[in-house]
């Protein structure tokens, strides 16, 4: 395991594709989010977030989103991009990553993700599942080990 990412408790790999460089020869900004996601969704289902949308009708929701650019990525590189959760509150939680690049050798960026649980049939917030919180605390304790 690489130790800038022992933290993080849910990790995907991801081959940077040519079409993801931009006119400055780098990795558009926006493409980190996409990475992001990706590990968000890998968070989710790890965790039972979307056992909680069918059952519930409620679901995760991004509801604030950053990135911090620490160094530039390029073609060709492969990539970890970690997760954790930072915060949890009783409807919210605040999810941190993690872009590592194998080819540099360091963390390229990290960002945080305010995720909020919604009712999807009245669009207000719902209180987050027992089950999944419990899930998220036990993943996080691991990692934290």
């Amino acid at each position: 395991m690489i130790a800038e990412l022992k933290k993080y408790p849910v990790q995907v790999p991801i081959s940077i594709a040519w079409g993801e460089m931009d006119a400055f020869q780098h990795v558009n900004n926006t493409v980190y989010f996409k990475y992001f996601e990706a590990v968000r969704i890998k968070y989710f289902e790890v965790t039972g977030f979307f056992e909680a949308m069918e059952q519930e009708s409620a679901g995760p929701i991004l509801a604030q989103t950053a990135c911090q650019y620490k160094l530039p990525l390029t073609y060709p590189d492969e990539l970890i991009v970690g997760t954790r959760i930072k915060s949890i509150g009783r409807t919210s939680c605040v999810m941190e990553y993690a872009v590592y690049s194998k080819k540099l050798n360091k963390i390229a960026a990290i960002g945080e993700g305010v995720i909020v649980m919604i009712n999807y049939k009245t669009n207000e917030k719902k209180i987050i599942p027992e089950s999944v919180k419990e899930r998220m605390q036990t993943l996080e304790n691991e990692a934290s080990v």
